[in-house]
Order: structure tokens, then C-alpha cells, then sequence
């Protein structure tokens, strides 16, 4: 049974979420802001958190940063806004999911099982596996549909950088950064250049654009 934290300061929000959790088999605790969320993450475990932005104590900006310090638990984010730069910044923060409020707690419940899905990718010894598609660190080897592919070895740097962060919004800046490095002088198109090359060798579905952001893997 998964472990859901519903973080947010109106309980009548928060008892709605838990019920409809409850009756899709969802283990739930909640707390009413971000101190409490932090405090409980030190002591117990969860598979998933759903945070609420606007909170007194500690907003969710605020208690996503301090989330990511310590855990790369996925962060479905509670919303009444919908400005393009709000959700952004989230996906810099590191949100996996929006959800605008007022919203359907069936889309909630079927976004949370999709997230948790990506989660449960399979992982055998060296390799990593995202549909039809899998890599293996050790033999620095990608196969689809058990074939072999010739990757160049930034495309292959590039793809495990992505198989490691599955379901992350990834800016262009950040994929440089891990992927050539703080000292490569380059421009963020080389990264645009290296994804459509590899886009064409593995799929056009694993990675996703995300419009005015970067790119997300995922199946």
C-alpha cells in the first residue's frame, strides 16, 4: 500500500483528499503546514506528498526547497493559480505534478498513480529500464527492443542523465550543467541538438518538451 502526506492548512481540503485516497487503498497522513511536513519526513516514510502553495506558516515554495534538501520524494503541488511563472518555478523547485484548485479528486487520484507508476521502473543490477528502452552503466550499452543502438557518448551521458531523473522537469541550463559541465562554454542549443538526435534513436515519446522550461522524460 503506498503512503501518501497531504500537506495543507484547510482540513476540510484535507479530510476530502484523504477520503477519496482512503477509498483507492492510499495509506494517509497529514499535516496542516510545512514545519510539520518536515518534521514528520525525518521520522516516517512516504511514497508521495501532495503540498499545498499557499499556507501561513510556511508556504509551499518554502517547504519544497527545504523537501529537496533531503529527499527526491515526487511533490504533487496543490494550486488556486495558474500564472505560467508560478509553475515554472515549481518545476525548478523540483514539482513533479500541478493540480489547479478547484479540481476533480479523480484527475488527483489518476495523476498520483501515474507519478508512482514512473516511480516503480524497473531497476536489474547495472541496468536501467524506461519501457523499451534500456541502458547499462557498466557495458555503457543501450539496447531497444533488444537491439543495439550507436549512441554518440554525450547522447549517452544525456540519456542517463534522464533515466536518472525520470519524471523531473529539467531545465536546458541544468542539463548542461550535469551533462558537459560548469565549464563548457557552449549555449543551451546544444543541448536542443543533442535531444532531437537522440529522439530519433530512441523514440519521440520518452522525452517531452516542456514549453518555455526544458525537458521531461518519461513513458
Amino acid at each position: 500500500m503506498k503512503r501518501v502526506l497531504i500537506v495543507d492548512d484547510e482540513w476540510k481540503l484535507r479530510r476530502l483528499i484523504r477520503d477519496y485516497l482512503i477509498k483507492n487503498n492510499f495509506d494517509v497522513e497529514e499535516v496542516s503546514d510545512g514545519e510539520e511536513c518536515l518534521d514528520i519526513l525525518k521520522i516516517e516514510k512516504f511514497d508521495i506528498i501532495i503540498l499545498d502553495v499557499m499556507m501561513e506558516r510556511m508556504d509551499g515554495w518554502e517547504t519544497l526547497r527545504e523537501i529537496r534538501k533531503i529527499s527526491e520524494i515526487p511533490v504533487v503541488m496543490l494550486t488556486a493559480r495558474e500564472e505560467e511563472e508560478d509553475q515554472l518555478l515549481g518545476y525548478e523547485l523540483g514539482v513533479d505534478e500541478y493540480i489547479t484548485k478547484p479540481f476533480n479528486p479523480q484527475l488527483l487520484i489518476a495523476k498520483l498513480k501515474a507519478i508512482l507508476r514512473r516511480g516503480e521502473r524497473k531497476k536489474i543490477g547495472k541496468d536501467k529500464i524506461l519501457g523499451e528502452v534500456q541502458l547499462n552503466l557498466e557495458k555503457r550499452e543501450v539496447k531497444l527492443k533488444g537491439n543495439i543502438l550507436d549512441l554518440a557518448p554525450k547522447e549517452f551521458e544525456l540519456l542517463c542523465y534522464f533515466m536518472e531523473n525520470v519524471g523531473i522537469c529539467l531545465s536546458r541550463e541544468k542539463i548542461l550543467n550535469s551533462v558537459w559541465g560548469w565549464d563548457y562554454f557552449g549555449d543551451e542549443r546544444t543541448v536542443d541538438t543533442h535531444i532531437k538526435r537522440l529522439r530519433k534513436k530512441i523514440g519521440e515519446e520518452y522525452i517531452q518538451t516542456v514549453r518555455g522550461y526544458g525537458y521531461k522524460m518519461e513513458l
